[in-house]
């Protein structure tokens, strides 16, 4: 455990995440009051806010030998400590300074650096993409990131290059007249070891999707009423497995979403036909007879004993015989995913199953570090899965960049969770006109998105760049059970006036 002690509440959040990335095995603690401990405690940080000022020490814990078991580091001192002035009215200089000097203590004491410095955010390419905006030069952001962020130039470098062709991508979308949609269907053949998503087995749920459906048809009806005046850009059908629908509830949703949506300028549709056992050749007859432009189906990895270990009931097989399939059938931009970081897996598993992707050849590929939500079987069970090894490093993302590149495609979108393995990123790599508009809008925010279904997440983006979430709820039976207050929390949310600039969205 690491403790983190502060004299007053202030820049929790950052403190927390910019510690853990240093500590990932550890629990992470902070208190405004120290409180007792009942686990092994590596580090005592304590961070002391006074008027225009900060003082951060770093300490071994002050406790039984026992309880410093788990101490990874000698202090040389005992006792590190750092003092520094900041201007308490500039809150973003503010935190910045202060992340700047935990940072610089905390790689001092490890001897580590971390590849995205300070940055905790999921959203890495922001910086650039405003910068970029303004008319700053490469160097110009650089420089900028470096010195604010001390994050490295490898990265520095990948996130204006894929905030450039972002910014591409993004002025295909029409801001003021038109939307996207998200439709959630929350339904997987199991749940994976590392899945903290909404999903529910389609086993138990199976005599009940047609009433889902009907929900989630009534929630359609209503935010088309509600958007008559506009259009949608993008539609995502995501999950969850999608394609654990029938072949006739497929062609029920899409039928429905063609009759009560303004589909004529639309950009991209995207449907996940994640698991390669959810495929099969009726379901795909019915995403190719509606227009569907792209699919995902993600392999995660070509090794069988890991798919066995991570809870996937796909084979290696499967994932080539339904990428082959949809191919043959007319396909022309399918995507893969692919994780790093998996449990027990090697550098030469990882080249294993790039080589056979390549064989594949995708139209793109989506390359995850691991990262272990809370909610995860792998994260709550910890104690089951102690002794598993989860590697994942910069030679493993070479390796990925490099195979995509010998398949013609570049990067082209970048997120970062918490708690990811090596403390990387996710990048999406891309063959020209097959790059994921939708990845790229619901990264940088400019549009606003109609989340439908359990779980789903609804964004309005106001014309002052303001934005408002509102969220449906997660269970599947109470989804279905409350529809009408889910329908009213989305009226109420975009029929608000914008408390900036007093404008409606409709």
């Amino acid at each position: 455990m690491v403790l983190v002690q502060l004299n007053k509440e202030d820049f929790e959040y950052d403190i927390h995440s910019l510690v853990k990335a240093f500590y990932p095995s550890e629990n992470v603690s902070v208190y405004t009051a120290l409180k007792e401990v009942s686990e092994p405690v590596c580090l005592h940080i304590k961070v002391m806010y006074e008027p225009n000022h900060i003082r951060i020490e770093l300490r071994e814990w002050e406790g039984s030998q026992q309880e410093r078991e788990c101490a990874t580091y000698e202090m040389q001192s005992g006792v590190t400590q750092k003092e520094f002035a900041v201007d308490d009215k500039n809150r973003k200089e503010k935190k910045n300074l202060l992340k700047q000097n935990l940072y610089q203590m905390l790689s001092v004491y490890t001897g580590r650096s971390l590849p995205w410095g300070t940055l905790t955010g999921i959203r890495p390419t922001k910086i650039p993409m405003a910068m970029l905006e303004e008319g700053r030069d490469f160097l110009e952001i650089a420089d900028y990131m470096e010195q604010t962020y001390s994050a490295s130039r490898e990265k520095i470098s990948l996130s204006i290059e894929i905030a450039q062709r972002e910014a591409q991508l993004l002025h295909k979308l029409d801001v003021k007249n038109g939307y996207s949609l998200y439709i959630g269907i929350p339904f997987c053949p199991s749940t994976c070891l590392y899945c903290s998503f909404t999903s529910f087995p389609i086993s138990k749920w199976k005599k009940r999707v047609d009433q889902y459906l009907d929900a989630l048809e009534k929630e359609m009806d209503e935010m088309a009423q509600l958007f008559s005046d506009k259009y949608v850009n993008t539609i995502y059908i995501g999950g969850g497995t999608p394609t654990t629908l029938e072949p006739v509830q497929l062609e029920r949703l899409l039928s429905a979403l063609e009759h009560k949506f303004d589909l004529s300028r639309l950009l991209e549709f995207t449907v996940e036909a994640g698991r390669p056992d959810s495929i099969n050749r009726e379901k795909l007859e019915a995403l190719r007879k509606h227009g569907i432009s792209r699919i995902s189906i993600n392999p995660q990895t070509m090794k069988q004993e890991t798919l066995n270990l991570i809870g996937r009931q796909h084979t290696v097989e499967q994932t080539t015989d339904s990428f082959q399939l949809a191919r043959n059938m007319g396909f022309d931009n399918i995507n893969m995913d692919l994780i790093m970081g998996l449990p027990e897996e090697t550098f030469d598993d990882v080249r294993h199953t790039l080589a056979m992707v390549k064989e594949l050849d995708p139209d793109s590929v989506t390359v995850h570090s691991l990262a272990l939500k809370r909610a995860a079987r792998l994260q709550m069970f910890k104690e089951d899965y102690a002794g598993l090894k989860m590697v994942n490093t910069q030679k493993h993302l070479d390796a990925a960049a490099e195979v995509c590149a010998n398949m013609g495609m570049e990067p082209y979108y970048l997120y970062r969770q918490k708690n990811m393995a090596g403390n990387f990123e996710n990048v999406g790599y891309a063959k020209d006109g097959k790059a994921g508009i939708y990845n790229v809008l619901i990264m940088e925010e400019i549009q606003s998105v109609i989340a439908l279904g359990a779980g789903a997440i609804t964004k309005r983006v106001h014309s002052d760049g303001q934005i408002e979430r509102c969220e449906n709820v997660k269970d599947v039976a109470l989804y279905m059970e409350k529809i009408n207050e889910m329908i009213q929390r989305k009226r109420k949310l975009f029929l608000s006036e914008n408390k900036t600039t007093g404008s409606r969205f409709t």
